[in-house]
């Protein structure tokens, strides 16, 4: 049985761990070691988490299976880009589902979930960043709808970033 609900503070412990490990399965190789340990102390902690979801434009939510949390999303509502034509649009920040679940597709209804609130929140699309090298991703991405519209270098370190698509999906 899958439940979504929507994080709170009280949920960004839970939110760095998942974070944390799902990063590491995502991305751990697209970098030297010490950059990725650096970016994940200060981008999954749980004061980090305490931050963005004091944010009242993000919006997390748990994706649970049989009671055990295994991802989560992040969405911020009205996120305008050079690359898209109009300013109400969501932005897809995340989207991680912890890798020994993945073959449940589990992630597929987390983002059917974030897409409906988007439009539910009227907006007019999605996009998001995605790394040209996480091809299970991407693939996951253009089977949704979503189309490339440019580029980005996403910066892992001082010394190290990664190229990523932007890809954007309109309703």
């Amino acid at each position: 049985m899958i439940t979504i609900i929507k994080a709170d503070v009280n949920h960004a412990k839970l939110l760095s761990e998942i974070g944390k490990q799902t990063f590491i399965e995502s991305h751990g190789m697209s970098a030297p070691e010490s950059d990725i340990t650096n970016y994940i102390h200060s981008k999954f902690t749980k004061n980090a988490f305490l931050a963005e979801l004091s944010d009242k434009d993000t919006v997390f939510h748990i994706l649970y299976y049989n009671n055990n949390a295994i991802g989560y999303s992040k969405i911020v509502f009205n996120v305008s880009q050079v690359n898209i034509p109009f300013k109400q649009v969501t932005k897809l920040e995340r989207l991680y589902v912890l890798k020994e679940f993945h073959d449940l597709k589990l992630g597929k209804e987390l983002f059917h979930y974030n897409v409906s609130l988007s439009k539910r929140n009227n907006q007019f699309g999605m996009w998001l960043y995605v790394w040209i090298e996480n091809q299970r991703a991407f693939n996951f991405y253009k089977t949704m709808g979503f189309k490339i519209i440019g580029s980005f270098d996403f910066k892992i370190s001082e010394t190290h970033s990664n190229p990523n698509h932007q890809m954007l999906l309109t309703y």
